[in-house]
């Protein structure tokens, strides 16, 4: 499946990160080897790592990286642990830190990467991060979407596609990662002001299709009062929105979630999916990048909001041509 890149249209509502005063490379004391670098007039070399490269979303950040690269005119590579492992996350930095000029960071798990990303600092390397913030660590700036507010915009969505009443399962590939626990936490706090709705569980489906989908039946099996789905990102979207199809529940049970993978837009499409988020994962990967070349250029930068899109059956068709 492919995630559908897409630019700046009326859905996108901007949310306020948390602020911070722009961040200069006069106030950094950046390593040596990189200021004689910079100073030679050489290609920078910027490593972007990414949480988990085999997911479904990683190829949309990837373009971005690469967009970047070419009109930066650095080298970016590309990085990170196939599966959400921080330790293998952690060692795959680790090894190439005296490579780096910089490095954007999308984190496994913000406890586990704070404290590297604080060391990779302290010897004097840029680092932002991207997509998923650290912000208990001294990073210079984020990239991405606010996930808690973003997870407030699901819960809204669910509660006002279900009337303010019914069930509602969460589904997520990695409950325990950062990301999944922000945008949980936003939903919930969303939910409760709708008091008609009760949240059974969160379901923790794992990264595999099959398996997410076979997760997501067994659950609808065991929990058939279930009215509302709400998946936290872009690959347990289309399982809910399959299994809604399969089983002929159109219109029974609704289905709020992330990303636009062209699965997903086929279902929102149907009516099996009413809305999915998308947080412009190309836009990421491209600022990720752009923020540390500005930045080494002496440039001040600050935190980037990539938005949150909202479509729905009645704006679906507007990147479905795309």
């Amino acid at each position: 499946m492919k995630l559908r890149n897409v630019l700046l249209t009326a859905a996108i509502v901007l949310l306020p990160l948390s602020s911070q005063a722009a961040t200069k490379l006069g106030d950094f004391p950046l390593a040596d080897r990189i200021k004689a670098k910079i100073d030679s007039g050489k290609p920078l070399d910027i490593y972007v790592s990414y949480h988990d490269v085999s997911n479904e979303f990683a190829p949309a950040i990837r373009a971005g990286v690469a967009k970047a690269a070419t009109e930066d005119k650095v080298n970016a590579q590309f990085i990170g642990p196939v599966g959400a492992d921080a330790n293998g996350q952690i060692n795959e930095i680790e090894t190439l830190m005296g490579k780096m000029d910089g490095l954007a960071i999308s984190s496994v798990s913000s406890d586990a990467l704070g404290p590297v990303i604080d060391r990779f600092l302290k010897a004097g390397i840029p680092v932002v991060t991207y997509n998923t913030d650290n912000p208990n660590s001294k990073r210079l700036a984020f990239a991405g979407q606010d996930l808690v507010q973003s997870g407030r915009e699901a819960g809204k969505l669910m509660s006002k596609v279900l009337d303010g009443k019914g069930k509602v399962m969460i589904t997520t590939i990695d409950a325990a990662a950062q990301w999944s626990l922000d945008r949980e936490k936003g939903v919930r706090e969303a939910l409760k002001d709708s008091p008609g709705i009760e949240v059974v569980k969160t379901l923790n489906t794992g990264t595999d299709p099959q398996k997410i989908y076979s997760e997501i039946e067994n659950a609808m099996l065991a929990n058939p009062g279930v009215t509302g789905i709400l998946s936290l990102e872009c690959c347990s979207t289309p399982g809910a929105g399959t299994w809604v199809q399969r089983n002929n529940m159109t219109g029974k049970v609704k289905v709020v979630g992330f990303d636009l993978l062209d699965q997903t837009v086929q279902l929102v499409q149907s009516g099996n999916v009413q809305a999915a988020i998308d947080q412009a994962p190309e836009k990421q990967g491209y600022e990720a990048v752009d923020l540390l070349v500005k930045f080494l250029h002496g440039q001040p930068i600050d935190s980037i909001d990539t938005g949150v899109g909202i479509y729905t059956k009645e704006n679906i068709d507007q990147i479905a041509k795309k």
